[in-house]
Protein backbone atom coordinates (compact mmCIF):
# COMPACT_ATOMS: atom_id res chain seq x y z
CA UNK A 1 0.00 0.00 0.00
CA UNK A 2 2.85 2.36 -0.77
CA UNK A 3 1.75 5.85 -1.77
CA UNK A 4 3.95 6.70 -4.72
CA UNK A 5 4.21 10.27 -5.98
CA UNK A 6 4.99 8.98 -9.49
CA UNK A 7 2.47 10.24 -12.09
CA UNK A 8 2.07 6.68 -13.37
CA UNK A 9 1.18 5.25 -9.95
CA UNK A 10 -2.52 4.68 -9.31
CA UNK A 11 -3.91 6.58 -6.30
CA UNK A 12 -4.55 4.72 -3.08
CA UNK A 13 -8.20 3.61 -2.85
CA UNK A 14 -8.61 5.69 0.33
CA UNK A 15 -6.95 8.84 -1.06
CA UNK A 16 -10.37 10.42 -1.64
CA UNK A 17 -11.04 10.06 2.10
CA UNK A 18 -7.81 11.77 3.18
CA UNK A 19 -5.31 8.91 3.26
CA UNK A 20 -1.72 10.16 2.86
CA UNK A 21 1.86 9.13 3.53
CA UNK A 22 1.69 10.16 7.18
CA UNK A 23 -1.32 7.89 7.77
CA UNK A 24 0.51 5.18 5.83
CA UNK A 25 3.44 5.40 8.23
CA UNK A 26 1.19 5.43 11.32
CA UNK A 27 -0.66 2.36 10.07
CA UNK A 28 2.41 0.30 9.08
CA UNK A 29 2.61 -1.71 12.38
CA UNK A 30 -1.00 -2.81 11.92
CA UNK A 31 -0.47 -3.55 8.25
CA UNK A 32 2.29 -5.93 9.29
CA UNK A 33 -0.34 -7.78 11.33
CA UNK A 34 -2.53 -8.20 8.26
CA UNK A 35 -5.13 -5.63 9.37
CA UNK A 36 -7.00 -3.37 6.97
CA UNK A 37 -6.91 0.46 7.12
CA UNK A 38 -10.14 2.39 6.98
CA UNK A 39 -11.83 5.64 7.96
CA UNK A 40 -14.85 5.75 10.24
CA UNK A 41 -17.76 7.33 8.39
CA UNK A 42 -20.49 6.76 10.99
CA UNK A 43 -20.82 5.53 14.58
CA UNK A 44 -23.92 4.28 16.40
CA UNK A 45 -24.63 1.91 19.30
CA UNK A 46 -21.10 0.62 19.73
CA UNK A 47 -20.65 -0.19 16.05
CA UNK A 48 -19.41 1.84 13.11
CA UNK A 49 -19.27 1.95 9.35
CA UNK A 50 -15.68 2.00 8.09
CA UNK A 51 -14.74 2.78 4.49
CA UNK A 52 -11.82 0.59 3.37
CA UNK A 53 -10.07 -0.16 0.11
CA UNK A 54 -12.47 -3.11 -0.24
CA UNK A 55 -15.58 -1.00 0.35
CA UNK A 56 -17.56 0.01 3.44
CA UNK A 57 -17.71 -2.57 6.23
CA UNK A 58 -19.61 -2.79 9.49
CA UNK A 59 -17.34 -3.10 12.53
CA UNK A 60 -17.74 -3.53 16.28
CA UNK A 61 -15.74 -1.20 18.57
CA UNK A 62 -15.77 -3.47 21.66
CA UNK A 63 -11.97 -3.90 21.67
CA UNK A 64 -11.27 -0.13 21.50
CA UNK A 65 -13.87 1.28 23.88
CA UNK A 66 -12.07 2.88 26.87
CA UNK A 67 -13.65 4.47 29.93
CA UNK A 68 -12.48 7.88 28.73
CA UNK A 69 -15.29 9.30 26.50
CA UNK A 70 -12.76 11.38 24.56
CA UNK A 71 -10.96 8.24 23.39
CA UNK A 72 -13.94 6.37 21.96
CA UNK A 73 -14.09 5.77 18.20
CA UNK A 74 -15.55 8.80 16.44
CA UNK A 75 -16.53 9.82 12.92
CA UNK A 76 -13.36 10.87 11.12
CA UNK A 77 -11.06 8.46 12.96
CA UNK A 78 -8.66 6.19 11.06
CA UNK A 79 -8.79 2.60 12.24
CA UNK A 80 -7.32 -0.86 11.76
CA UNK A 81 -10.02 -3.48 11.16
CA UNK A 82 -10.14 -7.22 10.52
CA UNK A 83 -9.34 -7.96 6.86
CA UNK A 84 -12.20 -10.43 6.52
CA UNK A 85 -14.66 -12.42 8.56
CA UNK A 86 -18.30 -12.13 9.48
CA UNK A 87 -20.50 -9.10 9.97
CA UNK A 88 -19.68 -7.14 11.93
CA UNK A 89 -15.90 -7.22 11.84
CA UNK A 90 -13.89 -5.70 14.70
CA UNK A 91 -11.93 -2.49 15.02
CA UNK A 92 -8.58 -3.62 16.47
CA UNK A 93 -6.91 -0.20 16.85
CA UNK A 94 -7.53 3.52 16.38
CA UNK A 95 -4.73 5.63 14.91
CA UNK A 96 -3.62 8.73 16.91
CA UNK A 97 -5.68 11.78 15.99
CA UNK A 98 -4.29 14.90 14.40
CA UNK A 99 -7.16 17.08 15.57
CA UNK A 100 -10.36 16.60 17.60
CA UNK A 101 -13.46 18.78 17.89
CA UNK A 102 -14.64 18.50 21.51
CA UNK A 103 -17.39 20.13 23.57
CA UNK A 104 -18.55 19.56 27.14
CA UNK A 105 -21.71 17.55 27.66
CA UNK A 106 -24.78 18.95 29.36
CA UNK A 107 -24.59 16.24 32.01
CA UNK A 108 -23.64 16.96 35.62
CA UNK A 109 -20.62 14.69 35.25
CA UNK A 110 -18.79 17.38 33.26
CA UNK A 111 -17.55 15.04 30.57
CA UNK A 112 -16.14 15.97 27.22
CA UNK A 113 -17.80 14.77 24.03
CA UNK A 114 -15.83 14.36 20.82
CA UNK A 115 -17.86 15.39 17.77
CA UNK A 116 -15.38 14.76 14.93
CA UNK A 117 -11.77 13.69 14.50
CA UNK A 118 -8.95 14.53 12.09
CA UNK A 119 -10.63 17.69 10.81
CA UNK A 120 -8.85 20.37 8.77
CA UNK A 121 -11.66 22.92 8.53
CA UNK A 122 -14.49 23.65 10.98
CA UNK A 123 -17.32 25.17 8.94
CA UNK A 124 -19.60 27.07 11.32
CA UNK A 125 -23.05 27.51 9.75
CA UNK A 126 -24.93 30.61 10.92
CA UNK A 127 -28.41 31.32 9.48
CA UNK A 128 -29.32 34.79 8.24
CA UNK A 129 -33.00 33.93 8.67
CA UNK A 130 -32.80 35.17 12.27
CA UNK A 131 -30.89 37.90 14.11
CA UNK A 132 -27.18 37.21 14.40
CA UNK A 133 -26.04 35.88 17.77
CA UNK A 134 -22.42 37.04 17.84
CA UNK A 135 -21.78 35.52 21.28
CA UNK A 136 -22.80 32.08 20.00
CA UNK A 137 -20.53 32.48 16.99
CA UNK A 138 -17.62 33.35 19.31
CA UNK A 139 -18.37 30.23 21.34
CA UNK A 140 -18.27 28.00 18.25
CA UNK A 141 -15.06 29.69 17.14
CA UNK A 142 -13.36 29.02 20.48
CA UNK A 143 -14.11 25.30 20.15
CA UNK A 144 -13.00 25.30 16.53
CA UNK A 145 -9.64 26.96 17.23
CA UNK A 146 -9.06 24.66 20.21
CA UNK A 147 -9.67 21.59 18.03
CA UNK A 148 -6.68 22.35 15.85
CA UNK A 149 -8.83 22.90 12.76
CA UNK A 150 -9.11 26.13 10.79
CA UNK A 151 -12.53 27.75 11.32
CA UNK A 152 -14.65 29.20 8.54
CA UNK A 153 -17.92 31.03 9.25
CA UNK A 154 -20.62 30.48 6.63
CA UNK A 155 -23.65 32.78 6.75
CA UNK A 156 -26.33 30.55 5.25
CA UNK A 157 -29.60 31.52 3.56
CA UNK A 158 -27.99 34.69 2.16
CA UNK A 159 -30.82 34.88 -0.40
CA UNK A 160 -33.08 36.03 2.46
CA UNK A 161 -31.05 39.28 2.61
CA UNK A 162 -31.51 40.69 -0.93
CA UNK A 163 -30.06 44.11 -0.07
CA UNK A 164 -26.31 43.97 -0.83
CA UNK A 165 -25.47 46.78 1.59
CA UNK A 166 -27.28 45.09 4.49
CA UNK A 167 -25.59 41.79 3.68
CA UNK A 168 -22.17 43.48 3.63
CA UNK A 169 -22.85 44.99 7.08
CA UNK A 170 -23.81 41.57 8.48
CA UNK A 171 -20.62 40.03 7.11
CA UNK A 172 -18.60 42.88 8.62
CA UNK A 173 -20.25 42.39 12.04
CA UNK A 174 -19.24 38.73 12.04
CA UNK A 175 -15.72 39.53 10.81
CA UNK A 176 -15.31 41.83 13.82
CA UNK A 177 -16.18 38.88 16.09
CA UNK A 178 -14.02 36.45 14.13
CA UNK A 179 -10.56 38.00 13.65
CA UNK A 180 -8.46 36.10 11.12
CA UNK A 181 -11.37 33.86 10.08
CA UNK A 182 -12.91 33.79 6.57
CA UNK A 183 -16.60 34.79 6.63
CA UNK A 184 -18.64 33.69 3.60
CA UNK A 185 -22.21 34.64 2.70
CA UNK A 186 -23.65 31.54 1.02
CA UNK A 187 -27.01 30.62 -0.48
CA UNK A 188 -27.67 26.98 -1.31
CA UNK A 189 -30.83 28.24 -3.02
CA UNK A 190 -29.15 30.30 -5.76
CA UNK A 191 -25.56 29.07 -5.45
CA UNK A 192 -24.06 32.31 -4.12
CA UNK A 193 -20.68 31.71 -2.46
CA UNK A 194 -20.75 27.93 -3.01
CA UNK A 195 -17.73 28.03 -5.33
CA UNK A 196 -15.55 29.55 -2.61
CA UNK A 197 -16.80 27.11 0.03
CA UNK A 198 -16.28 24.18 -2.35
CA UNK A 199 -12.67 25.26 -2.85
CA UNK A 200 -12.15 25.43 0.94
CA UNK A 201 -13.73 22.01 1.50
CA UNK A 202 -11.59 20.45 -1.23
CA UNK A 203 -8.51 21.06 0.91
CA UNK A 204 -9.02 18.18 3.35
CA UNK A 205 -11.67 17.17 5.89
CA UNK A 206 -14.35 19.67 6.89
CA UNK A 207 -16.84 19.33 9.73
CA UNK A 208 -20.13 21.20 9.37
CA UNK A 209 -21.41 22.48 12.72
CA UNK A 210 -24.11 24.86 13.90
CA UNK A 211 -27.42 25.08 15.69
CA UNK A 212 -30.59 23.35 14.52
CA UNK A 213 -32.17 25.22 11.63
CA UNK A 214 -28.88 26.67 10.38
CA UNK A 215 -29.32 24.97 7.01
CA UNK A 216 -26.43 22.52 7.43
CA UNK A 217 -28.14 19.62 5.63
CA UNK A 218 -29.18 21.87 2.74
CA UNK A 219 -25.63 23.17 2.53
CA UNK A 220 -24.24 19.62 2.64
CA UNK A 221 -26.52 18.59 -0.23
CA UNK A 222 -25.36 21.59 -2.26
CA UNK A 223 -21.70 20.66 -1.74
CA UNK A 224 -22.41 17.00 -2.55
CA UNK A 225 -24.36 17.89 -5.68
CA UNK A 226 -27.25 15.63 -4.71
CA UNK A 227 -29.91 15.24 -2.01
CA UNK A 228 -28.12 12.90 0.37
CA UNK A 229 -29.10 14.52 3.67
CA UNK A 230 -32.72 14.85 4.80
CA UNK A 231 -33.94 18.46 5.01
CA UNK A 232 -36.75 19.95 7.09
CA UNK A 233 -38.01 23.51 7.22
CA UNK A 234 -37.14 25.69 10.20
CA UNK A 235 -39.92 27.31 12.23
CA UNK A 236 -40.81 30.78 10.97
CA UNK A 237 -41.27 32.15 14.49
CA UNK A 238 -37.68 31.72 15.66
CA UNK A 239 -35.79 30.03 12.84
CA UNK A 240 -35.14 26.91 14.91
CA UNK A 241 -35.26 23.51 13.30
CA UNK A 242 -35.62 19.91 14.40
CA UNK A 243 -32.66 17.55 14.39
CA UNK A 244 -32.72 16.53 10.71
CA UNK A 245 -29.29 14.91 11.07
CA UNK A 246 -29.18 12.53 14.03
CA UNK A 247 -25.73 11.01 13.51
CA UNK A 248 -22.37 12.31 12.32
CA UNK A 249 -21.73 11.19 8.75
CA UNK A 250 -18.54 11.44 6.70
CA UNK A 251 -19.02 11.82 2.95
CA UNK A 252 -16.58 12.24 0.06
CA UNK A 253 -17.19 15.42 -1.94
CA UNK A 254 -17.23 15.31 -5.76
CA UNK A 255 -14.87 18.30 -5.96
CA UNK A 256 -12.37 16.72 -3.56
CA UNK A 257 -12.17 16.60 0.20
CA UNK A 258 -14.57 15.01 2.66
CA UNK A 259 -17.40 16.48 4.73
CA UNK A 260 -18.62 15.47 8.20
CA UNK A 261 -22.21 16.59 8.76
CA UNK A 262 -23.31 16.81 12.41
CA UNK A 263 -26.62 17.12 14.26
CA UNK A 264 -27.70 20.61 15.30
CA UNK A 265 -26.09 21.73 18.55
CA UNK A 266 -28.42 23.49 20.98
CA UNK A 267 -25.85 23.40 23.79
CA UNK A 268 -22.29 24.43 22.99
CA UNK A 269 -20.27 24.08 26.18
CA UNK A 270 -16.56 24.78 26.23
CA UNK A 271 -14.13 22.00 27.10
CA UNK A 272 -10.65 23.09 28.15
CA UNK A 273 -10.67 25.71 25.38
CA UNK A 274 -8.49 28.40 26.94
CA UNK A 275 -6.22 28.84 23.93
CA UNK A 276 -9.25 28.81 21.62
CA UNK A 277 -10.86 31.64 23.59
CA UNK A 278 -7.60 33.57 23.39
CA UNK A 279 -7.51 33.12 19.62
CA UNK A 280 -11.10 34.37 19.20
CA UNK A 281 -10.37 37.47 21.27
CA UNK A 282 -6.81 37.98 20.07
CA UNK A 283 -7.21 41.75 19.88
CA UNK A 284 -8.11 41.90 23.59
CA UNK A 285 -5.12 39.79 24.57
CA UNK A 286 -2.87 41.98 22.43
CA UNK A 287 -4.27 45.11 24.10
CA UNK A 288 -3.77 43.51 27.53
CA UNK A 289 -0.02 43.36 26.91
CA UNK A 290 -0.04 47.16 27.12
CA UNK A 291 -1.78 47.27 30.53
CA UNK A 292 0.22 48.71 33.44
CA UNK A 293 -0.37 45.62 35.60
CA UNK A 294 0.28 42.13 34.26
CA UNK A 295 -2.74 40.73 36.19
CA UNK A 296 -5.07 43.55 35.14
CA UNK A 297 -8.76 42.55 35.29
CA UNK A 298 -9.69 45.30 32.80
CA UNK A 299 -12.22 46.86 35.16
CA UNK A 300 -11.11 50.01 37.01
CA UNK A 301 -7.34 49.60 37.18
CA UNK A 302 -5.22 52.61 36.19
CA UNK A 303 -3.30 52.27 32.95
CA UNK A 304 -5.62 49.62 31.50
CA UNK A 305 -5.18 49.52 27.73
CA UNK A 306 -8.35 47.43 27.29
CA UNK A 307 -10.75 49.83 29.02
CA UNK A 308 -9.04 52.72 27.23
CA UNK A 309 -9.80 51.01 23.90
CA UNK A 310 -13.45 50.70 24.94
CA UNK A 311 -13.60 54.38 25.89
CA UNK A 312 -12.18 55.42 22.52
CA UNK A 313 -14.51 53.08 20.63
CA UNK A 314 -11.67 50.93 19.29
CA UNK A 315 -13.04 47.87 21.13
CA UNK A 316 -16.78 47.09 21.49
CA UNK A 317 -17.73 46.59 25.13
CA UNK A 318 -19.78 43.55 24.09
CA UNK A 319 -16.55 41.81 23.02
CA UNK A 320 -14.97 42.26 26.46
CA UNK A 321 -18.12 40.98 28.20
CA UNK A 322 -18.21 37.91 25.95
CA UNK A 323 -14.49 37.30 26.53
CA UNK A 324 -14.94 37.40 30.31
CA UNK A 325 -17.95 35.08 30.18
CA UNK A 326 -16.17 32.43 28.12
CA UNK A 327 -13.03 32.62 30.27
CA UNK A 328 -15.10 32.12 33.44
CA UNK A 329 -17.01 29.21 31.92
CA UNK A 330 -13.84 27.55 30.69
CA UNK A 331 -12.19 28.00 34.07
CA UNK A 332 -15.16 26.33 35.78
CA UNK A 333 -15.16 23.30 33.48
CA UNK A 334 -11.40 22.85 33.81
CA UNK A 335 -11.57 23.23 37.58
CA UNK A 336 -14.10 20.39 37.80
CA UNK A 337 -11.49 18.01 36.41
CA UNK A 338 -8.35 19.59 37.91
CA UNK A 339 -8.00 19.50 41.71
CA UNK A 340 -4.92 21.75 41.69
CA UNK A 341 -6.74 24.44 39.73
CA UNK A 342 -9.75 24.22 42.05
CA UNK A 343 -7.44 24.90 44.99
CA UNK A 344 -5.89 27.89 43.19
CA UNK A 345 -9.32 29.34 42.41
CA UNK A 346 -10.45 28.97 46.04
CA UNK A 347 -7.21 30.63 47.19
CA UNK A 348 -7.80 33.52 44.80
CA UNK A 349 -11.39 33.90 46.02
CA UNK A 350 -10.18 34.03 49.64
CA UNK A 351 -7.53 36.61 48.75
CA UNK A 352 -10.05 38.84 46.99
CA UNK A 353 -12.50 38.39 49.86
CA UNK A 354 -9.86 39.42 52.40
CA UNK A 355 -9.02 42.51 50.34
CA UNK A 356 -12.70 43.40 50.12
CA UNK A 357 -13.22 42.97 53.88
CA UNK A 358 -10.14 45.07 54.64
CA UNK A 359 -11.43 47.81 52.35
CA UNK A 360 -14.82 47.76 54.11
CA UNK A 361 -13.16 47.88 57.55
CA UNK A 362 -11.02 50.83 56.47
CA UNK A 363 -14.10 52.60 55.16
CA UNK A 364 -16.05 52.02 58.38
CA UNK A 365 -13.06 53.19 60.40
CA UNK A 366 -12.83 56.38 58.37
CA UNK A 367 -16.54 57.03 58.78
CA UNK A 368 -16.34 56.59 62.60
CA UNK A 369 -13.39 59.01 62.85
CA UNK A 370 -15.33 61.61 60.88
CA UNK A 371 -18.21 61.26 63.32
Amino acid sequence: MNLSSSPSASPHPLAAFGWDEAWEDAFSPYGAQGLLPGRVVRVDRGQCDVVTGDGTVRADTAFVTPHDPLRVVCTGDWAAVDPDGGTPRYVRARLPRRTAFVRSTSSKRSEGQILAANVDHAVIAVPLAVELDLARIERFLALAWESGARPVVVLTKADLVPDAVTLAHLVQDVETSAPGVPVLAVSAQDGEGLDVLTAVAAGGTSVLIGQSGAGKSTLANALLGEDVMDVRAARDVDGKGRHTTTTRNLLALPGGGVLIDTPGLRGVGLWDAGSGVGQVFSEIEELAEGCRFHDCAHESEPGCAVTEAIETGALPERRLESYRKLLRENQRIVAKTDARLRAEIRKDWKRKGAIGRAAMEAKRGGDSRRR
